[in-house]
C-alpha cells in the first residue's frame, strides 16, 4: 500500500506544480494565502502545497516519513 501511495502521490504533486495556474483558475483565490503571502501568493500556497504533497507520498513510500516522525514526536509519548 505505502508503494502505490507512492507511485500515486509523487506524481499528482508534480502534477499540482505544473498547472497550478489551472488549478488556482479552478479553485479560486485563497483569501489567507493572499493576506500571508501578499499578491499571486494563491500561486505560492498551491505551489507549497503540490510540493509538500509530492515529497511527501515520496517519503512515505520510502520509509522515511515514519522514521521522521518517530524522531520528532518520541520524546512526548
Amino acid at each position: 500500500m505505502r508503494y502505490f501511495v507512492g507511485f500515486v502521490g509523487f506524481p499528482l504533486g508534480l502534477v499540482i506544480v505544473i498547472y497550478r495556474e489551472r488549478v488556482k483558475r479552478f479553485t479560486g483565490d485563497f483569501g489567507f494565502a493572499e493576506s500571508w503571502f501578499g499578491p499571486g501568493g494563491t500561486y505560492t500556497a498551491i505551489l507549497i502545497f503540490g510540493l509538500i504533497v509530492s515529497l511527501g507520498s515520496l517519503m512515505y513510500a520510502l520509509g522515511t516519513l515514519q522514521a521522521l516522525f518517530i524522531k520528532i514526536f518520541s520524546p512526548f509519548l
